[in-house]
């Protein structure tokens, strides 16, 4: 073997271990990436189960989303709910759960990954589950609200609920009421962010914070690391997001 085949061989050895190195690399990264966003933080088992039993209201899993109806005369309105980053949808059914028994149908998002930043449906798939609604309001929390804000710009959405969370895209030009709830303990959200993405809102936006709430105070899935003590129970929370919501929700 002369000393140019030896070469061309030794090239293309070191082209077949960069190659494996360079696969074996990004198999590890996706790999990772599908782990860490299918570690969701779970819903509470009594709460979920006391929204099952409640006879005012009816669940189903329709088109990758949870479909909260009432069983009594419902109206032509409803909201669409996006859930914060690799939190379990179930999670948000015991705050909603009197909204929908007052008449408002509640779809909860299902994230593709568990991530709604990732997941480009648009507001006729995420709703398809109830084709009957007329009008929607958006509501996401933490990281979902990101999400509901980019799906505002649509006519048949009369209002948009942020629970701890802010918008990324400037909406100021809609003329939809916008109410943004914050907590009083949320250990998480970024306050310099949420007040530098404050002129993305319209100028008849409101804020509110939730007197002893923390971030996850909004959903039933238990302590996040790094968030503060909630001292609300779950009952007064879902009573104060009853409260917040309806005003912003078109009834018949």
């Amino acid at each position: 073997m002369t000393t140019l085949e030896k070469r061309r061989r030794l090239i293309r050895r070191r082209i077949r271990i960069t190659g494996w190195s360079a696969l074996t690399s990004l198999l590890v990264t996706v790999i990772g990436f599908l782990t860490y966003f299918h570690i969701v933080f779970m819903a509470d088992r009594d709460a979920t189960l006391e929204v099952f039993r409640d006879d005012r209201v009816a669940l189903e899993v329709i088109s990758g989303s949870l479909l909260l109806s009432p069983t009594s005369e419902a109206t032509t309105a409803g909201v669409l709910y996006v859930p914060g980053a690799r939190v379990d949808p179930y999670s948000y059914l015991h705050p909603l759960v009197d909204v929908a028994a007052s008449g408002v149908t509640v779809v909860i998002m299902d994230p593709l990954f568990n991530m709604a930043l990732l997941d480009q449906r648009n507001l006729d798939e995420l709703v398809a589950a109830a084709p009957s609604i007329e009008t929607w309001t958006l509501a996401g929390h933490s990281l979902g609200g990101v999400r509901a804000c980019m799906l505002a710009d649509d006519p048949r959405v009369t209002g948009l609920v942020l629970f701890a969370s802010y918008c990324a895209n400037d909406i100021s030009h809609l003329g939809i009421p916008v109410l943004q709830v914050l907590a009083s303990d949320d250990g998480l959200i970024d306050i310099s962010a949420v007040n530098e993405a404050r002129g993305l809102l319209p100028t008849s936006a409101t804020t509110t914070t939730l007197e002893g709430a923390n971030h996850a105070s909004f959903g039933t899935y238990g302590d996040q690391p790094g968030d503060g003590l909630a001292t609300l129970s779950r009952q007064q929370v879902r009573e104060s997001v009853t409260e917040l919501m309806m005003p912003l929700v078109v009834s018949d």
